[in-house]
């Protein structure tokens, strides 16, 4: 059951059979129906959790109304509203799923459970949060300094599973661009 997650915080560390049962038995399973909030504007995040299955949009509302998409998570992804989370403030951000998802959760009294019982998972959660930061970064960069058919090609390349599986304005609103331009954009794709 808990193979993937396994493997994911095997890549940073290793884990004898006894801490692997420590963490996995910290770990809450939560099933969630598509098109379900996990986190809106204004509430204290209070989970991180791993993505098993299912595809997931982190998104605020701007100054217009509009939803402008941060990120997606989908399987052998980590979700969470880092700042929220680890500050315990309220979050200016909205994750929902878009799919039926299942995650493996930590909340922040089992995550510093983890902590204390198995210290090296420190590394884990540093190596996700520079994973993060480096993502970030790069979109910031990117946002900046690429035309909107750049943008896309590298979110195919990040993202390659989405464009199959959410509606072409969630994509949009993540490049910053109008869903009729994503659809040019793959149109002249296509055709090369």
């Amino acid at each position: 059951m808990y193979a993937n997650i396994i493997h994911n915080v095997t890549k940073c560390i290793n884990l004898t059979n006894d801490e692997k049962q420590v963490f996995t038995n910290l770990l809450k399973v939560k099933t969630v129906p598509a098109k379900t909030k996990l986190l809106e504007e204004g509430e204290i995040c209070q989970f991180e959790g791993y993505v098993q299955k299912g595809c997931i949009r982190i998104y605020y509302v701007n100054e217009n109304g509009l939803e402008v998409t941060v990120s997606f998570a989908v399987e052998d992804w980590w979700v969470s509203d880092i700042a929220s989370f680890h500050e315990q403030k309220p979050s200016r951000l909205y994750i929902e799923t878009l799919e039926d998802t299942e995650l493996y959760v930590l909340t922040p009294t089992t995550k510093e459970k983890l902590l204390q019982q198995i210290p090296k998972f420190e590394r884990v959660f540093r190596i996700l949060i520079q994973r993060n930061l480096t993502a970030l970064q790069n979109r910031l960069i990117n946002t900046i300094s690429q035309k909107a058919p750049e943008r896309y090609l590298e979110f195919i390349q990040l993202y390659p599973s989405i464009p199959q599986r959410v509606a072409q304005y969630y994509i949009a609103s993540y490049l910053g661009v109008s869903p009729e331009f994503v659809s040019t954009i793959r149109k002249r794709l296509a055709g090369k």
